[in-house]
C-alpha cells in the first residue's frame, strides 16, 4: 500500500520480491478475489504477513470498528471477512484498527466497546490459527483514533484476557506520540507481535530523520 506506488498493485508483489522481500502486507485484501491474491503470493514466493480488518467507511473518515458503540454487528461481519481471506491467503495475523472517538465524546464507552469487540475477535481467530492485532496510531495522523499509545494498548489486552491479542508496534507512530523506543521496545516485548518501521517525521525510508 506503500512501497512500488509507480506500478500497479498486483506488480507490487514482483517488485518486493526481486528486492529480496520474503513477505508482504498491505492495509486491505478486499477489493480483490482471494484466489488472485493468492496466486500473486505464490507466483513470487511470498508469504502474506498481514492485513486489517474492514475498517467501516474509510472514503468518510472511518479507521476501525472495534471501538464503535452500536456496530458491533458490522464488526463481526468484517473479522468473519478477515478471517476467510486470512485462511485463503494463509496470512497468520489481522490488525483489528479501532476507531475514531468524535470531538468531546467521552471515550471511556468507546473503550468498553472495544474490549468486548477484542475479546469476540480474539476467540475467533483463536479458533483458526490467526494472531489479533492492536496498534496505537499518533494523534497528528489520525485525530481521535482511539488507541494512542502502549500504555493503554496494554491496559486494553490485560482487560480483553485473551493470550491470542498482541501489541502491533509500528515505530513510526509512537516515535511521534512517546519517544524513548527503545524503553518501550523493550518492556513490552512480551505482548508485541508484530512491527512496522518508518522515518519520522514524514513516514520515509528507515534510514530517514528519526
Amino acid at each position: 500500500s506503500f512501497l512500488f506506488q509507480d506500478i500497479d498493485f498486483f506488480e507490487r508483489f514482483g517488485a518486493a520480491a526481486d528486492c529480496g522481500f520474503q513477505a508482504v502486507e498491505y492495509l486491505f485484501p478486499y477489493a480483490y478475489a482471494p484466489e488472485k491474491l493468492k496466486d500473486a503470493l505464490s507466483a513470487h514466493g511470498l508469504t502474506q504477513a498481514l492485513f486489517n480488518l474492514a475498517p467501516g467507511d474509510w472514503d468518510a473518515g472511518e479507521r476501525g470498528l472495534a471501538a464503535l458503540p452500536g456496530r458491533q454487528a458490522e464488526f463481526r461481519a468484517a473479522v468473519a471477512q478477515a478471517g476467510d481471506y486470512a485462511e485463503a491467503l494463509g496470512c497468520k495475523q489481522v490488525h483489528a484498527m479501532a476507531g475514531i472517538v468524535p470531538d468531546g465524546a467521552d471515550p471511556a464507552p468507546f473503550e468498553k466497546c472495544y474490549v468486548a469487540n477484542l475479546r469476540y475477535a480474539a476467540d475467533y481467530f483463536a479458533a483458526r490459527g490467526i494472531r489479533t492485532l492492536i496498534e496505537p496510531l499518533n494523534s497528528f495522523d489520525v485525530p481521535g483514533y482511539l488507541l494512542k499509545g502502549t500504555q493503554q494498548a496494554r491496559r486494553v489486552i490485560d482487560a480483553v484476557g485473551s493470550d491470542n491479542l498482541y501489541l502491533q508496534y509500528d515505530v513510526y507512530h509512537l516515535q511521534i506520540m512517546e519517544g524513548n523506543l527503545a524503553h518501550s521496545f523493550e518492556r513490552d516485548l512480551d505482548i508485541i507481535g508484530h512491527v512496522q518501521i518508518a522515518g519520522v517525521p514524514g513516514r520515509f525510508e528507515p534510514s530517514v530523520g528519526e
